[in-house]
């Protein structure tokens, strides 16, 4: 009798879950109907709609959920559909961003906008500030494409209430994405984000979107370009980070830049030109902006493929150091000479070589603030503590996005400390060494690393000798990222499964004994809560698992203190296994 009745409950269920299946299907064909009979604008959208119309798998992905919005802004694959970036999501998102702001800010709102060399980066650009100036706010923006840092900058200059970036930072070039600056030139962090996805959520993409005519605004005033004086101001400020003084420094190191495509080039190249750099080479074919990244289908400089045609050309010119840029210029990453090869040195890297270099010359020179303040993210390595440690410098642990560093700049200010932060970092090519933008900055980071190469170059020490001398100093840190792709609505709902497990009924990968588990959904010493968790293991291992902000992705970052490198990559290899054995 029991059993009838289990079976019985069985079947209702299994209806049920036909029945919503069923619904949500209907749901999705609806609103793809819906787009199909209103998309007017934008021929690839229209296009693309008459294609998918007989394919249901790409009809779902396009339309089971709206782009989502957080506090990265919206990134998402080019096309049609809620799913997608297009010029109508685009335009929901700044319809949504304008009723926050102009209710918010009730006096003369002002927005800035920059944007990347991706496709339709201009178009989105452009469609923005439309909706933004018929919202009544006046519209800041660049007359060219623009790195990240100086839209952070404009904002804080122009004292905007807002500001927006469009780019999709590293990723493929598919992507196009849109972040959202506060009136401090920083990303919004979580209590903004909210106010702006709830204004987004009111609307519908269609019905309660207003935009006008680019041109006609532009003629009223309600846009206004961006003037070259303040991006001089921009490029003069950073140079004003330098940690030299009047010491000797061999500023004719030899320095191939690869822009990798993106907004790097006019920035870089200017900066290391009037600081005395004068032997810089760049990779024509990564020269000119291209949203299709031909040369380099996944343009970041963490990944060596990325960094390919750089390390050819600087074995073609014996040069002493290679550096590249991302798309929209807040990372860098760099390749130096070694004994037999070009090596390529990872954030962390260069990130502990820049607070040494940073911390010895403020000292050495008089500059260092009486309460000096470093910051890093969670996923970012140890080893950073016990540098800060060893300046007496106090250092701060964020949750992973450089907006966080951004947002202990701002405490600071609040407290009239801003002198005392002396940097910041985070082990995906993310720098900043000063407050006067909010945001990584791969220009102030390239002008940096080449001053650091030149320093320690005339002293006849290389990057990899100093680094070596750290690692003896403080011990031998290795950190490792291990990305997994959950591609559509399925791999979203394995990738919360996967949490989910790991929070209610992990013990152990393999050998490694899960000795502590740090939940930040919980939230944790004041920070703001995240779907991440911290494990530490036996054999001086920590795990950071977190989904991605901004791609179908899990990420997994491992650190690992040994007593070698190799020590370390052995330890690497073994626990990799039993990971790659859950996540399969």
């Amino acid at each position: 009798m029991l059993f009838g009745k289990q079976l019985n409950c069985l079947f209702l269920n299994l209806e049920k879950t036909i029945y919503y299946k069923v619904m949500i299907a209907k749901e999705i064909r609806n609103e793809y109907l819906r787009w199909k009979s209103l998309v007017k604008e934008d021929d690839d959208l229209i296009r693309e709609l008459s294609l998918m119309s007989d394919d249901e798998n790409k009809i779902e992905d396009a339309f089971y959920r709206n782009l989502e919005f957080g506090t990265g802004g919206l990134r998402g694959v080019i096309g049609v559909g809620t799913n997608r970036m297009n010029i109508y999501m685009v335009r929901k998102a700044s319809q949504g961003l304008a009723n926050y702001v102009v209710k918010k800010y009730k006096k003369n709102p002002s927005i800035a906008i920059s944007y990347d060399s991706r496709i339709k980066s201009t178009l989105f650009a452009k469609v923005s500030a439309e909706v933004f100036a018929k919202a009544g706010i006046k519209v800041y923006i660049y007359k060219e494409l623009m790195p990240t840092p100086c839209l952070s900058y404009a904002v804080r200059e122009l004292h905007c209430s807002a500001g927006i970036m469009v780019t999709a930072s590293h990723n493929p070039s598919k992507y196009n994405g849109y972040k959202v600056y506060g009136e401090d030139g920083c990303q919004i962090t979580t209590l903004a984000a909210k106010e702006i996805l709830d204004e987004i959520n009111s609307l519908d993409v269609f019905n309660d979107v207003y935009h006008g005519d680019y041109d006609e605004y532009l003629r009223e005033g309600l846009i206004n370009i961006i003037d070259d004086e303040l991006y001089t101001r921009f490029i003069e400020r950073v140079k004003r980070e330098s940690l030299l003084k009047d010491e000797p420094i061999d500023k004719s190191v030899k320095t191939i830049y690869s822009p990798l495509h993106g907004t790097g080039l006019k920035p870089v190249t200017r900066i290391l030109k009037e600081a005395g750099y004068n032997n810089v080479f760049v990779v024509k074919e990564q020269e000119e902006p291209d949203g299709n990244f031909t040369t380099c289908p996944y343009p970041n400089p963490e990944i060596k493929e990325a960094m390919q045609l750089g390390i050819e050309y600087a074995k073609r010119y014996d040069a002493d150091i290679l550096i590249a840029t991302d798309p929209d210029c807040d990372r860098v990453g760099i390749a130096v000479k070694g004994k037999d090869d070009y090596v390529l040195m990872s954030g962390n890297q260069v990130g502990v070589l820049l607070l040494d270099y940073i911390c010895s010359q403020r000292i050495k020179h008089k500059r260092m603030p009486s309460h000096p303040v470093a910051v890093k993210t969670i996923v970012t390595t140890d080893m950073a503590e016990e540098v800060a440690k060893a300046y007496n410098v106090e250092i701060k642990d964020v949750l992973t996005g450089f907006k966080y560093i951004g947002e202990q700049i701002l405490l600071l200010e609040e407290k009239g400390m801003e002198d005392n932060y002396i940097f910041g970092f985070e082990e995906s090519y993310g720098y900043l060494s000063g407050s006067y933008v909010r945001d990584k900055d791969a220009v102030d980071g390239a002008f940096l690393i080449v001053e650091m190469f030149a320093y320690y170059k005339y002293l006849g020490i290389s990057l990899l000798d100093k680094l070596e001398e750290l690692y003896k100093k403080y011990g031998y840190y290795s950190n490792y990222l291990n990305s997994y792709e959950f591609e559509g609505s399925s791999g979203f709902k394995r990738m919360n499964d996967i949490m989910e497990t790991f929070r209610t009924s992990f013990k152990a990968f393999g050998t490694y004994q899960i000795n502590k588990v740090l939940d930040y959904q919980k939230g944790i010493n004041n920070l703001p809560k995240s779907n991440v968790l911290k494990m530490f293991l036996s054999n001086n291992v920590t795990l950071v698992i977190r989904p991605s902000g901004t791609e179908p992705k899990l990420k997994v970052y491992i650190s690992i203190k040994g007593d070698s490198l190799a020590d370390n990559d052995k330890k690497y290899k073994e626990l990799i296994k039993e990971i790659n054995e859950v996540l399969k």
